[in-house]
């Protein structure tokens, strides 16, 4: 259960994260040319430095929530299925026929 819903976070952060890094003012423009218009609403520095803070934190809630997942995948390893295998079965193992004496002795030849 909370190994699902810190996989949700995860895609949920991947997403942000995208989105977040792509509408930062790069040497291309990418998608930072659409946050023209919002530059009044982050103050007079424009969005760049709250993007830049916003990517900052997303970027550590994502390495958080990584190594998280991996403490937890790794601790539910532990167990393998092999170790749950019932060692008693009534099946028995398969029998060769006996070769006599004397055709051992003329194959081996």
């Amino acid at each position: 259960m909370t190994t699902s819903l810190l996989l949700i976070v995860q895609i949920v952060l991947v997403i942000i994260l995208v989105i977040a890094v792509l509408l930062q003012k790069s040497s291309s423009i990418g998608l930072g040319a659409y946050s023209g218009s919002n530059e009044s609403v982050f103050g007079a520095k424009g969005p760049n430095s709250f993007l830049a803070k916003a990517t900052f934190t997303i970027g550590f809630l994502f390495v958080i929530n990584t190594i998280t997942l991996g403490y937890m995948y790794s601790r539910s390893a532990q167990s393998s299925v092999v170790d749950e295998v019932i060692d008693n079965t009534n099946i028995a193992a398969p029998v060769l026929p006996k070769v006599p004496a004397a055709k051992e002795a003329n194959s081996s030849k």
